[in-house]
């Protein structure tokens, strides 16, 4: 039978911990000199080059924030264009898929043309937005709108779409007008909806700030992986990566703090199987 108990918050930490630092020590092990079998690569040299030596990944952390201090332009670059391309596309989808769940005859005319254009892969969009906007902050925000967009406006129209009837029915009946509606019944209903969207769309954010550095810039984390990886310094690329993914989940926890603040009114469930 199944133990369904949830953990103890510090008990579910530590074991978070502890998985995580198992993972670092395997993959010292496995870079450490003799332990790859010789048939998977010609010398003991090659697993540390094409997956990079943990020990080496954090002493060059250290230098970007502690001994050098180098990386704090570079980080804020980033963190910018992210949040910007994160406030610009969630605000826009929000608005975006509110207007058009609210107006059937607006969404039956856009509705082909928000599917092909979703349907897009975005990322070939980051050339022509560094030739429109330049190789600047603009061109990576531009890039990072179009992912977080769709992800946020597909969710609050969904969201808004099934509100149930009855309730809009009962509310009707009550003498609610469409502005109490929406501030009651609609934004309530989506608002689920819309964190869940968010949650995605951090990482997206990331996706498109540093895509576009790699495309043309002269600072970012982005450019700092970029440059590494001209010189085949896998140490480098991989502390970029790890750099990045430590900041991504940083944002994704402030939006899990704004969501738990804002959704007080939503009963929790019990089960400990949330991602």
């Amino acid at each position: 039978m199944w133990n369904l108990i949830k953990p103890r918050r510090a008990t579910l930490r530590l074991w978070q911990l502890g998985l995580l630092v198992l993972l670092f020590v395997f993959w010292h092990a496995m870079t450490k000199p003799g332990v790859i079998p010789p048939f998977m690569f010609d010398n003991d040299q090659q697993a540390a080059f094409f997956f990079g030596e943990p020990i080496k990944i954090f002493a060059r952390i250290w230098d970007w924030f502690v001994t050098d201090a180098d990386i704090y332009r570079h980080l804020w670059i980033t963190l910018a264009e992210t949040v910007l391309a994160f406030a610009i596309g969630a605000a826009g989808g929000l608005a975006g898929g509110l207007w058009l769940a609210l107006s059937p005859m607006a969404s039956a005319i856009l509705e082909p043309y928000i599917k092909a254009l979703n349907a897009m892969p975005r990322i070939i969009l980051a050339p022509i937005f560094a030739v429109w906007f330049g190789l600047g902050i603009g061109s990576k925000v531009a890039l990072g709108v179009t992912l977080v967009f769709f992800i946020v406006f597909f969710n609050v129209y969904q969201g808004v779409r099934e509100v149930s009837p009855v309730i809009l029915a009962n509310a009707r009946m009550l003498g609610a007008s469409q502005r109490q509606l929406l501030r009651h019944v609609y934004l309530p209903s989506a608002t689920s909806w819309v964190f869940s969207s968010l949650h995605t769309s951090v990482g997206l954010a990331f996706v498109g700030a540093v895509v576009g550095e790699y495309l043309g810039s002269s600072a970012g984390v982005g450019y700092l992986i970029l440059q590494a990886e001209g010189s085949f310094d896998i140490n480098t690329v991989m502390a970029g990566i790890l750099v990045l993914t430590a900041f991504a989940l940083a944002l994704d926890a402030l939006v899990g703090r704004i969501e738990r603040r804002l959704m007080r009114w939503q009963p929790q469930a019990d089960g400990g199987g949330k991602l």
